[in-house]
């Protein structure tokens, strides 16, 4: 089976990573170590899962095609008898996280003890990245292969923040590791990549700040509900159809001097602390 040729699926969004400069710089921005956890999501053909084993103490990959599974189980076979590699044939979206006994072998729960490095179809994405985020049991950070262009809008490479941006910065710190072109994947993509790294993720932000996440990802996407319209506009229109269930004591023009926002500004030219600021203040007005 390991010889055999399998070749990729456009319908999951496959494209097999050939770079070794691409793998060692994934490893390398995960600080893999002998007392992690891996969470490897899209194994493949297993190239980057045999550099994992190397280094963690378990690897647990879950892999959609069954195709990929059986060559896998072949490949790993002694590192899964001797339960340092867990496979899992399944749609990532579909597992549950976390659950003691969510996986067939594994007897203790991931908690915030875990990694995920991850390889996943790039249609996938933005629901991967909030399943994860969003998560009570959060990795310690996502080491994630995407397409360039989303990996430049979540770190906010032209200074312009976007819904995306500030999701993702709301709960850990992203940073674009390197660009890693379409002629290092196998078949080629039509678009180029990129090795993103979000760090230290946790959920501080909204403790610190004593905003509930739900509220505040509420607000946030008013403001970014129009993208051309100034935030004030969007908001305003936000808060008539939440009048009901909001104070309206305070204007917005108010709430928007006293942080010193400017009445023309956009949603995108907020950084997360002065969404954090306003938020406050929205809900207590």
């Amino acid at each position: 089976m390991q010889n055999k040729h399998i070749p990729a699926k456009k319908s999951l969004g496959q494209n097999f990573l050939k770079s070794k400069l691409a793998l060692y710089k994934i490893l390398e921005s995960g600080e893999v170590s002998a007392t992690d956890v891996i969470l490897e999501v899209g194994p493949g053909k297993g190239v980057l899962t045999e550099k994992l084993l190397e280094k963690a103490k378990k690897v647990i990959a879950v892999e959609k095609d069954y195709r990929l599974m059986e060559l896998l189980q072949e490949k790993f076979a002694n590192e899964i008898a001797d339960g340092k590699l867990e496979l899992i044939n399944a749609d990532i979206l579909d597992l549950e996280l976390p659950r003691l006994n969510l996986f067939s072998d594994l007897r203790f729960n991931l908690g915030n003890s875990y990694k995920i490095i991850a390889n996943i179809p790039y249609y996938i994405t933005g629901q991967f990245l909030r399943k994860f985020l969003e998560t009570d049991s959060q990795p310690s950070k996502i080491v994630v292969m995407v397409q360039k262009e989303i990996a430049q809008r979540i770190v906010a490479r032209e200074g312009k923040e976007s819904l995306l941006s500030i999701s993702v910065k709301a709960f850990g710190e992203p940073k674009m590791i390197m660009k890693v072109d379409k002629e290092n994947f196998s078949p080629a993509p039509k678009v180029d990549s990129a090795i993103l790294l979000i760090n230290n993720i946790s959920k501080n932000f909204f403790t610190e700040n004593k905003i509930p996440e739900k509220d505040f990802f509420e607000i946030l996407h008013a403001g970014f509900a129009h993208k051309r319209k100034m935030l004030l506009g969007n908001l305003k229109q936000w808060r008539k159809k939440n009048a009901p269930t909001c104070h309206v004591d305070v204007s917005l023009d108010k709430i928007f001097a006293e942080i010193k926002l400017p009445e023309k500004i956009r949603a995108e030219d907020l950084s997360l602390g002065k969404w954090a600021e306003l938020t406050q203040k929205l809900l207590i007005s």
